[in-house]
């Protein structure tokens, strides 16, 4: 299935249904009271998660989406039927905006959770609402009040505990189908990852964390180049970040503050998440470099050298991980 993260949808929610003048004519009442019913109330569109899905596809095909009106009031007293609602279903993580001003309406983070974003009108009053004791036959009526009409710009942002940096071909897809079932598309060019994998690693019987793989980043990614805009969100609600870098570079440390630096100018606090620096493919560089790869200092920061080929490592890694996750207070947000 197509990967979407952004959609743009316009709401029109049903519009409140006419109000009835009526009059009661019974057999031998020939100037009975009223009895116009109220309007139906419109449709209101509802957005609610839906943990199943994983992308915004659909609202690529379907832009336009109106909820049907109230039914007009009738005589007897009866109120109209109002408009059923619309739900429109969407990925955990999916964040609401007004599109003309970018102001968030929502933040969709849990697993069932919905939000009215376009009210349906209410009906309107029947001539029975207005009868008095100086006005025992009223005409007055009013009209169904107008359903919300609004456009929205939908974002997911993956809800991962843990996500994976670094530049392009770095091994984040290789890492991810080894400590996890995600089967990524893997090759040895730049770019090869063109969407963000999520997988599932089991550390124990009922413990397990969800990892995503992140598109390469490159100089300049908070300002678009490479893949750039186009994914830094999603590493947004991560607990902790892994930095990936290449064994075999010809200046780790270099490759590292690239990375970081990108990721602070897109957003500050991404600075501020435990992180974790991996250096990846050591099967493949030589004694004498893994040697000098291994006297680099990251500060702080744990730092673990595997190879997603022979193994090497990545136990170690993954318990680092859970160890950061572990660690981070009940009510971080991710």
């Amino acid at each position: 299935m197509k990967f979407v993260d952004v959609a743009r949808i316009h709401l029109k929610a049903g519009d409140g249904g006419v109000g009835c003048v009526s009059f009661r004519r019974e057999k031998f009442v020939p100037k009975g009271g009223p009895d116009g019913g109220n309007g139906g109330n419109g449709g209101g569109i509802i957005i609610r998660t839906n943990r199943h899905l994983n992308t915004l596809l659909d609202f690529q095909y379907r832009r336009n989406y109106r909820a049907p009106r109230g039914e007009h009031g009738l005589g007897s007293n009866k109120t109209g039927k109002s408009g059923n609602d619309i739900i429109l279903e969407v990925p955990v993580g999916t964040v609401i905006r007004k599109s003309e001003t970018g102001a968030i309406i929502a933040d969709l983070t849990d697993e069932g959770q919905s939000i009215v974003a376009a009210k349906g009108g209410h009906g309107g009053k029947g001539n029975a609402e207005f009868a008095t004791s100086v006005n025992q036959a009223p005409r007055e009526y009013t009209l169904g009040t107008q359903g919300e009409v609004l456009e929205i710009d939908l974002e997911l942002k993956l809800l991962a505990d843990v996500g994976l940096v670094g530049l392009p071909n770095a091994g984040k897809s290789t890492l991810i189908s080894v400590i996890s079932a995600a089967k990524p598309k893997i090759a040895d060019y730049p770019f090869t990852t063109l969407v963000p994998n999520l997988g599932i690693v089991g550390i124990d019987l009922g413990q397990s964390f969800v990892v995503a793989d992140i598109p390469g980043l490159i100089a300049g990614a908070h300002e678009g180049k490479g893949l750039g805009l186009q994914f830094l969100r999603h590493i947004e609600r991560t607990k902790v970040l892994v930095f990936l870098i290449e064994a075999t570079s010809e200046d780790p440390r270099s490759d590292y503050d690239v990375l970081l630096n990108e990721l602070q100018l897109f957003n500050s606090s991404l600075g501020k998440k435990p992180r974790i620096v991996a250096l990846t493919k050591t099967d493949i560089a030589d004694a004498e470099r893994l040697a000098r790869v291994k006297k680099i200092s990251f500060g702080k920061v744990p730092t673990y050298h595997i190879s997603s080929v022979s193994g090497d490592g990545i136990k170690d890694l993954v318990g680092g991980m859970w160890k950061a996750i572990t660690l981070l207070p009940r009510d971080a947000s991710a």
